[in-house]
């Protein structure tokens, strides 16, 4: 059986899950976590995107997008629209609140964004981006 430590999938969540506990504790003060607010900010860039390109955008499926962005919907943060242009899809609109709480996290964000640099130094934390982006730009599929 192969060690632990040599599985890509396994080290990768390992990894994610301690980041992002340093993001969510940081984000803690205005009761929001790090993936919801990726949400937020990815909504903020495309505008209006629909369910189907922000699902992409977050490398997501749409019914676990839709499970995600429900207590942003609660919380008035975000809309969710029939789209005017395909009365089947639906649009996704950051709320007045939702642009609020975004601009308040920023410097939250910020301060976890700045220890991780200090912990794990700011080249190496760019050269992990870099690689990170090349990680999810890959055709993994099993079906090739």
């Amino acid at each position: 059986m192969p060690s632990p430590g040599t599985c890509n999938g396994t080290a990768l969540r390992k990894a994610a899950r301690h980041v992002s506990l340093l993001y969510d504790a940081a984000l803690a003060p205005l009761d929001l976590r790090g993936t919801q607010r990726a949400i937020l900010v990815h909504v903020a860039r495309l505008g209006a995107p629909g369910m189907g390109d922000l699902a992409a955008a977050l490398v997501l499926d749409r019914s676990a997008l839709a499970h995600m962005i429900k207590p942003l919907v609660a919380r008035k943060l975000l809309s969710v629209e029939r789209d005017p242009a395909d009365g089947r899809g639906r649009i996704v609109r950051l709320t007045q609140a939702g642009t609020a709480l975004l601009a308040a996290s920023a410097p939250l964000w910020q301060t976890a964004q700045t220890r991780f640099e200090q912990a794990f130094g700011p080249a190496k934390a760019a050269r992990l981006r870099a690689l990170l982006a090349e990680i999810a730009a890959l055709d993994l599929s099993l079906t090739r």
